[in-house]
C-alpha cells in the first residue's frame, strides 16, 4: 500500500500576533479512490501580506527548528504506518497518530506560551526606558549650582565652551561632595604613623601572596628586602630568596622587585662561598647574614662585592637539631633585624633550650649584649625582633593562631600576649620583620606572603 503525506499552508508558518485569531490544526486520514491511504496535516495559515521579510530570520529559524520536528515526527508516523500495514494491526497505528497529534498540538502551545513571556519583556523593557528618560529630563532641566557666602545659588562662572555647563548637554553631568577630614588619631589613638617611631605590636593583618615556588626545593625557604640597603647596585626594591631545601644551599636569587619576583624573573643567581643551614638568614646594610650548615659559625656575605666579608662563631649557641623551633628543620639559630639593629635568636646548654637573645654588631658579628628568656624554644613555631622587643608565634600549622609571648629588652621582662595570627597555607617556616615596610615578610608551605602589622604608642621605660 502507498502512503502519501501532504502538507498545506507551509508557506508562512509565523505565529499570528494577539489580534488574529488561534490558529487551528488538524491531522486527517482517508483513502483515495484508489484505495491508498493518505495522511493530511492541516495548518491554519495568516494571509500572505502578513509574512514578514528578512527582517524576521529570528522567528523565521524558530519556525524552521519547529517545522524540523514536524518532519521528525511524521518520519516516526509512516514507519508506524509501514508496521501497522504489514501486521494488519490498525489499532496501533491509530494510537501512533493520536500520539504524534498531541506532541504537535504540545509544541504549538509551547509557541505560543514563549511569545508571551517574550512580549511582557519587551513591554518591562520599554517601562523602564521611558522611566529613565524621564530621570535624564529632569536633571537636565537641574543644572549644577553653587552657594555664594551671601546664600544666594549661583551659577559656577565658567566659559561657555565648557560642555559640563551646559544644561541641556545630556552627555556631561557634575557632581560635587564635601569631605570632612577627621585626624587618623581620632579614630586610632593607639596607632603611630610615624615609621621611625616604635612601638608594641597591636596586630598582625592577613597574609598577602608575592608567590608560590615551582618544586619542592620550594617547600621552605626565605624570602627577604634589605630595610637599609647599602651602595649602588641594590635598593630596598630589590627581592632576595634562599629556597632551603636541599643538602648543600648556596644559591641565592636575586630580583629587581617585587614585580619581577611574582613574575619569577630573577635579574641574578649568586653562588655564596658557604653553605646555607635552614631558614634564619636575613638582609641588612647591603649584607646577607647567615649560619653556616652544621655549625654554629655566622657569615656575612657582602652583596656589592660577591665575597665573604665575615665569619664568627657565636658563643655556646646550639646547632643542627639542638635547639631548633617546633617545627624543626635545624632552626636553631634564628638572625633578625628591626628598627635596632642585628639580633640573633637561639639556645645554649646552660639556658637548657630556653630562648637566648644577643645584639650582634652588623660589621664583626661580635656580640654586644645578651638576655635570657624564660620561654623554650622548641615550643614556639617561629620568632621575630620588632623595635628591640622578641615576639613568638604559637603554632606553624595551626590556620588561626597567635603571637604568645613578648620580651621587651630594655626591661627584661616577659609576658604573654594573644595576638591573632593566621597560617593560611599551613606550615609556616620562616619569619622575619622589616621595620622599613612596616611588614612581615614569611614563607608558609611554598607560599610567599607578608603580613601588615601594627604598632601602639611608646610605652614607658622602652628605649
Amino acid at each position: 500500500m502507498w502512503l502519501q503525506v501532504y502538507f498545506l499552508c507551509l508557506s508562512c508558518l509565523i505565529l499570528p500576533s494577539q489580534s488574529q485569531v488561534e490558529d487551528r490544526a488538524s491531522l486527517r486520514r482517508s483513502n483515495d479512490p484508489t484505495g491508498r491511504c493518505h495522511y493530511t496535516f492541516t495548518v491554519a495559515s495568516p494571509e500572505e501580506s502578513s509574512c514578514p521579510g528578512g527582517s524576521m530570520k529570528p522567528e523565521m529559524d524558530g519556525v524552521l527548528s519547529r517545522l524540523t520536528l514536524l518532519e521528525a515526527l511524521v518520519s516516526r508516523l509512516l514507519a508506524g504506518a509501514d508496521t501497522g500495514t504489514g501486521t494488519g494491526d490498525k489499532s496501533n497505528g491509530k494510537e501512533g497518530l493520536q500520539e504524534a497529534y498531541a506532541q504537535v498540538t504540545a509544541e504549538r502551545k509551547q509557541l505560543q506560551q514563549d511569545k508571551e513571556h517574550l512580549n511582557r519583556q519587551i513591554q518591562e523593557l520599554h517601562r523602564r526606558v521611558g522611566k529613565l528618560n524621564q530621570e535624564a529630563e529632569i536633571l537636565r532641566q537641574k543644572p549644577c549650582q553653587q552657594t555664594h557666602p551671601s546664600g544666594v545659588a549661583q551659577r559656577e562662572s565658567r566659559p561657555a565652551s565648557d560642555p559640563a555647563y551646559d544644561p541641556g548637554n545630556g552627555a556631561y553631568q557634575e557632581m560635587k561632595a564635601e569631605v570632612t577630614e577627621v585626624p587618623a588619631s581620632h579614630l586610632i589613638p593607639e596607632v603611630t604613623h610615624n615609621l621611625t617611631v616604635c612601638g608594641e605590636l597591636l596586630s598582625v593583618g592577613d597574609p598577602v601572596l608575592h608567590r608560590k615556588a615551582d618544586s619542592i626545593t620550594g617547600k621552605y625557604g626565605v624570602w627577604l628586602q634589605d630595610p637599609q640597603p647599602q651602595g649602588p647596585h641594590y635598593t630596598n626594591k630589590t627581592v632576595w630568596r634562599l629556597d632551603a631545601v636541599g643538602k648543600d644551599i648556596r644559591q641565592l636569587f636575586v630580583y629587581e622587585d617585587m614585580d619581577q619576583f611574582s613574575r619569577g624573573f630573577p635579574m641574578k643567581v649568586l653562588v655564596l662561598p658557604e653553605p646555607v643551614e635552614s631558614t634564619g638568614a636575613t638582609v641588612y646594610r647591603g649584607s646577607l647574614y647567615y649560619q653556616r650548615k652544621r655549625s654554629r659559625t655566622l657569615i656575612r656575605y657582602d652583596l656589592s662585592s660577591e665575597s665573604l666579608a665575615t665569619r664568627l662563631d657565636l658563643p655556646h649557641a646550639g646547632f643542627h637539631g639542638q635547639h631548633p623551633y617546633s617545627w624543626g628543620g635545624y632552626t636553631d639559630i634564628d638572625l633578625a633585624v628591626d628598627e635596632q639593629g642585628l639580633w640573633a635568636i637561639y639556645s645554649t646548654s646552660k639556658a637548657k633550650g630556653a630562648i637566648v637573645i644577643s645584639q650582634l654588631d652588623p660589621e664583626n658579628l661580635e656580640v654586644k649584649k645578651t638576655w635570657e628568656t624564660n620561654i623554650r624554644k622548641n615550643t614556639v613555631a617561629n620568632a621575630f625582633m620588632v623595635c628591640g622587643r622578641l615576639y613568638t608565634v604559637a603554632s606553624y600549622t595551626t590556620p588561626n593562631t597567635t603571637i604568645n609571648y613578648v620580651f621587651d629588652t630594655a626591661t627584661s621582662v616577659g609576658r604573654a600576649v594573644s595576638v591573632p595570627f593566621k597560617n593560611k597555607y599551613r606550615y609556616n617556616s620562616m619569619l622575619d620583620y622589616n621595620h622599613a615596610q612596616r611588614k612581615l615578610y614569611a614563607w608558609d608551605n611554598f607560599h610567599m606572603v607578608t603580613y601588615d602589622v601594627r604598632l601602639g604608642r611608646v610605652s614607658h621605660g622602652s628605649s
